[in-house]
């Protein structure tokens, strides 16, 4: 079973073998409930993005992690949905304005999400 972190790792791994660009994985373990981590690239072009999309999931799904759902309906920006890892694939025009980096670098932790520890 992989961990969240790994199963994220795993992911970008794949996209860097299909030439994704500006990979970056964002954690969200103490800013939301509905999924650990988002790993979001972004493609050159329409053909691009679905490659990325097909080759990681076609590579996940071999290693025996199906995505839970996905949005490949196009328009720039295809999603695969692992539960605890949601993976976003962007031509970098619907990147830059939906900007899904800063609108999470910028939500502030959730203390009922925080470990004990940090309480």
């Amino acid at each position: 079973m992989m961990t969240s972190e790994a199963k994220a790792q795993r992911i970008a791994e794949l996209a860097d073998d299909m030439k994704a660009e500006r990979i970056e994985i964002i954690d969200l373990r103490q800013k939301t409930s509905v999924t650990s981590f988002f790993v979001v690239c972004s493609g050159t072009s329409d053909v691009h993005v679905n490659a990325i999309i097909d080759k990681v999931n076609e590579r996940m799904r071999d290693e025996g992690v199906r995505s839970l759902a996905s949005d490949t309906q196009g328009g720039g920006w295809l999603l695969l949905d692992y539960g605890d890892v949601m993976f976003h694939a962007m031509r970098e025009e619907r990147r830059q304005f939906y900007d899904l980096e800063t609108l999470w670098r910028n939500k502030e932790v959730d203390p009922n999400l925080l470990p004990e520890s940090e309480v």
